[in-house]
């Protein structure tokens, strides 16, 4: 006895429309038809339809059932490799799951990696020191960055650091200078904090882009006064020690003098002023 197509589908547990596909894409042979063009299936039609359904099921496209041919008996290479994958895949979401965990523990954004985002959220860090956080972990390696957060940690609180956080954008030039030569000490223990931090500010194009980079955020970030004073602290760093309580004239950030490298107090920078200042932060180094 012949089954119809609604027969089959019903015996395979697929339904007809799954069954006419398995015929137009090649994977299961036309069978014979009745004189009144009705199709006439068989047993060997209805244990192929069920290993196509098995193989489907356990995660082989139809096209990489079809390229099994004859195999399809007992595909023990595809079937190998589907498990691996699988394993892969099961890996993937574990991972996904312990940082789901973590994200909903922790409260954590949804705009850093999460090792990132757990070390930052110990830390009594400004929203200023957050986003610029945000822009380093984009283009610094990442250990690079979990060890200036440790060094943001390990800052003794500084009312130096106050200051440059409450720095009104119109801050008179005395006021600047004061403030610059006020932030120095801070600025000096950069190479004890982070020796490794200027070397990866320097010294090739990918270096270049990212010194770039975190110039502009500082310039969106930062009011003109505070990044007039960053700029301020970076020439006196490298000036001769004779001059470093020379006053810097022309407080007005569209005078420039040559640009420096980095983001807030501790690693001064060299920005222009040039992004919309969106609130009055407080810059790397300060404290809330």
């Amino acid at each position: 006895m012949a089954w119809s197509t609604r027969e089959l589908a019903q015996l395979a547990g697929t339904t007809v429309r799954a069954v006419r596909h398995y015929h137009k894409v090649g994977l299961l042979e036309e069978p014979q038809r009745c004189t009144n063009g009705y199709k006439q299936y068989g047993v060997g039609h209805l244990e192929r339809t069920l290993r196509i359904r098995r193989l489907s099921d356990l995660g082989l496209s139809l096209t990489e059932v079809a390229d099994l041919g004859d195999d399809d008996q007992y595909p023990h290479d595809a079937l190998r490799h589907l498990d691996m994958e699988l394993a892969h895949h099961l890996q993937h979401l574990r991972r996904i799951r312990a940082e789901l965990a973590d994200v909903l523990a922790r409260e954590a954004p949804m705009d850093l990696p999460a090792g990132l985002a757990a070390a930052i959220g110990a830390e009594d860090l400004s929203d200023t020191d957050r986003s610029l956080l945000v822009v380093m972990s984009r283009v610094l390696d990442g250990d690079l960055v979990m060890k200036f957060v440790g060094a943001l940690g390990a800052r003794p609180k500084d009312e130096a650091a106050r200051e440059l956080e409450t720095l009104d954008a119109g801050a008179d030039e005395t006021t600047r200078q004061h403030v610059a030569e006020r932030l120095m000490p801070l600025a000096a223990r950069v190479p004890a904090l982070l020796p490794d931090w200027l070397d990866a500010l320097t010294g090739s194009s990918t270096a270049a882009t990212a010194r770039l980079t975190i110039d502009q955020a500082v310039d969106d970030l930062y009011n003109p006064a505070q990044v007039d004073v960053l700029r301020r602290v970076r020439r006196m760093r490298v000036a001769p020690p004779h001059r470093t309580s020379t006053p810097v004239t022309g407080a007005s950030t569209s005078h420039s003098p040559a640009r420096s490298r980095g983001p807030g107090v501790l690693i001064s920078t060299g920005g222009e002023g040039r992004g919309p200042h969106r609130r009055s932060p407080a810059p790397v180094g300060a404290s809330r």
